[in-house]
């Protein structure tokens, strides 16, 4: 992390944002550093309050923001509120989305529209929002995508698509904006165990199965996700862009062992 991060958060409030927020915050603390945040969600209220308060509680210089982030409009006024709070973003993290399964012979051309300006756009909208500041700070963006970005999911029609076009995004920013000294990259969460997720797992049955399936035999946690993100925005990752870090203990490389018949089978 820089002498001074300031980082927009977006979807703060849930599973994953929330858990990017606060490693933030201890990555600050363990650098002795200044960090202002800026959280945002869809809408105030407690969980938003809540978050900001546990992150002053740890040092922080935090606002809670709100935007509706399919609004053009709103996405940038919420960067420009966050660079009134306390100046140019160092680091801008698009995470808020939303997947839902959904056929292509079956979607509307609304539920599609609204699946890109949930997942893709936003991240576009508020990274040119930000770039002045960027360039001023020599910061860089984080945005989470998802294995559902890199391989297709059968079912979620419109949700590959649109992380997939996510991580292009960050790629085409990463070459087009490397002259200021922004870098750009994206996080691919393979299956996280979230608040969203939580009823899936609360069936054993189906929780022994997926872990099954995961080389490293267990679900990921928002702060799995939440360290690739440190990790991105930190000094340590100054040479990094244009890139997807794959945070999936392992999943979506084990297709091949699957084939039945191969050596050692």
């Amino acid at each position: 992390m820089s002498s001074t991060t300031h980082a927009l958060v977006t979807g703060a409030t849930g599973g994953i944002g929330r858990a990017i927020a606060l490693a933030l915050a201890a990555q600050a603390r363990r650098d002795q550093v200044p960090l202002r945040i800026a959280a945002a969600a869809s809408q105030r209220g407690d969980a938003l309050d809540a978050l900001v308060a546990e992150l002053r509680a740890q040092g922080a210089e935090a606002v809670g923001l709100a935007a509706d982030l399919t609004d053009a409009a709103q996405c940038r006024r919420l960067v420009e509120d966050a660079q009134a709070a306390h100046g140019d973003l160092t680091l801008l993290v698009s995470n808020a989305g939303e997947s839902g399964p959904g056929r292509l012979a079956d979607l509307t051309p609304e539920q599609w529209d609204r699946t890109f300006a949930l997942n893709c756009r936003p991240t576009w909208l508020l990274a040119q929002a930000a770039r002045e500041g960027l360039a001023r700070t020599r910061g860089g963006i984080v945005a989470i995508a998802s294995m559902s970005g890199l391989h297709p999911h059968p079912g979620y029609g419109a949700y590959s698509p649109a992380k997939a076009a996510l991580v292009m995004l960050c790629r085409q920013l990463a070459q087009e904006w490397a002259a200021d000294g922004i870098r750009a990259n994206a996080v691919c969460p393979g299956m996280i165990r979230t608040p969203l997720t939580e009823p899936v797992y609360r069936d054993a049955e189906t929780k022994a199965r997926r872990e099954a399936l995961v080389p490293l035999s267990r679900i990921g946690t928002p702060e799995d996700v939440a360290q690739a993100v440190v990790y991105l925005a930190s000094p340590g990752a100054a040479y990094v862009t244009g890139q997807s870090l794959v945070v999936d203990g392992g999943i979506t490389d084990r297709m091949l062992t699957l084939i039945p018949g191969r050596p050692g089978k």
